[in-house]
């Protein structure tokens, strides 16, 4: 059994690569109102805010977009007033206005009272998180839509995002509440949504993270996707394919975003305690993440990944699944080695070793990491390799394994003997491994 206090080392040096990419990145968090709503709403407004004092810490340029719904709602139930919505917006008139002035400045100076905590034994003792705000979103008026005159709501004419960079090169987080004023001076209600794609193209920000009221996008099917493009996001809407009521709502800003710069986009449960870290800070994350291109890459190895084949195989190696091979002998060698990167890191790797005058080739040390098994990497590792040999002319693959032989008659090889080798591959084989020999032709 692993003892905790190794698995705290392992989640560290393996949180390492992405605390160094992220340094110095900007990030836009948007929440709604119902971050702080219900009775537990204190406890996860904390432990957010934890997690962005965490975030700052490590040298993250924070813009916060918070909504205030149900506050809204609450203030005008508390005046007599009905909140009227139409798709999902809400009609802002006179009386509603002053209801969202009062619940939008109270949700805004609760949310910096959190961010100015300083208590012992919390991620905010010792520290300082200094909040900035201001004018920083001019709006006009969403008019009449489908014979509904939505007053004083509004949408964003312009964000200046200049003024948000000077603040972010300040090492301030940014709070950004959603109300703003047209030129003429009228004051508009803004969807929170809505402003956190504008803010985030405008100030080309590295990641868009969407806090909401479910785990990610699904499928058709309903099953949780990890990760998925702009253009397969686009393809779910057109499909109509049923979401969470606000990923509902953030999806089309979120195709929006990503389509107009924002690196990536991320849809987080608000409700998990440490969701923004676990998404972060380890390999498989644990929400929906989208791209423009898509996430994972195969391609050939270069010089530069030889760091990360050696991560791959390493515990292969340690448990006998693969022949041990020195740091030497793989950057001799890595011109041989395709591998698979997600999301920057190296997570699969396999190589191609020819023997042109027989005709064949050599499959070896191919190798996913755990937690990447299930996402097909594999097979796609062995498609890639087995299309480089017909490139080259070759008749037919083969590998040797102690282990997987299933796996691989499982993709049409053959078990055969080790005469089957060529001459060449014979003379090395290594009699006390006895490594079953498989062969594929091409």
């Amino acid at each position: 059994m692993e003892s905790p206090d190794a698995k705290l080392v392992a989640w560290v040096r393996q949180a390492a690569p992405y605390i160094h990419a992220f340094r110095g990145k900007t990030f836009v968090i948007a929440f709604g109102g119902e971050v702080l709503a219900g009775e537990d709403g204190r406890n996860r407004a904390q432990a957010l805010i934890h997690d962005i004092a965490l975030l700052d810490s490590m040298g993250i340029r924070l813009v916060l977009v918070h909504g205030a719904r149900p506050q809204i709602d609450a203030e005008m139930q508390g005046r007599g007033l009905q909140p009227r919505f139409h798709k999902g917006l809400r009609v802002t008139d006179g009386e509603a206005l002053e209801c969202v002035k009062r619940a939008m400045g109270v949700t805004r100076i609760e949310i910096e009272a959190l961010l100015s905590q300083g208590l012992p034994n919390t991620p905010l003792a010792g520290g300082f998180l200094r909040v900035t705000g201001g004018n920083f979103i001019t709006a006009r008026p969403v008019g009449v839509v489908d014979g509904v005159d939505f007053q004083y709501t509004g949408a964003v004419r312009k964000v200046i995002a200049e003024e948000i960079q000077a603040d972010l090169e300040q090492e301030n987080v940014v709070l950004i509440t959603p109300i703003g004023a047209s030129p003429s001076g009228e004051i508009f209600n803004l969807a929170w949504e809505d402003v956190a794609e504008a803010v985030a193209v405008a100030v080309k920000a590295d990641k868009l993270i969407f806090l909401s009221d479910a785990p990610g996008v699904v499928d058709k099917k309903g099953a949780l996707l990890d990760a998925l493009t702009a253009d397969q996001a686009d393809d779910l809407l057109r499909r109509k394919v049923k979401q969470g009521p606000e990923v509902e709502r953030v999806l089309p800003r979120a195709v929006r975003a990503c389509q107009a710069g924002v690196g990536r986009v991320h849809f987080l449960d608000r409700k998990v305690d440490g969701a923004m870290l676990m998404e972060f800070f380890t390999r498989d994350g644990i929400g929906t993440v989208m791209t423009q291109a898509p996430l994972a890459q195969l391609r050939d190895a270069c010089s530069e990944d030889v760091a990360g084949v050696l991560a791959v195989i390493a515990p292969l190696e340690a448990d006998g699944t693969l022949v041990r091979r020195g740091r030497e002998l793989i950057e001799m060698e890595i011109r041989n080695f395709s591998v698979v990167e997600h999301d920057g890191v190296i997570v699969g790797c396999a190589a191609l070793y020819p023997f042109s005058k027989d005709k064949a080739a050599e499959l070896a040390c191919l190798a996913v990491m755990p937690e990447f098994r299930r996402a097909g990497y594999g097979d796609q590792l062995r498609r890639h390799i087995e299309a480089r040999a017909k490139k080259l002319k070759l008749k037919r693959l083969f590998v040797l394994t102690t282990r997987t032989a299933h796996w691989f008659t499982e993709r049409g090889f053959a078990e055969a003997s080790v005469d089957a080798l060529p001459s060449q591959k014979r003379e090395l084989y290594n009699l006390q491994r006895r490594s079953k020999v498989l062969v594929k032709g091409l």
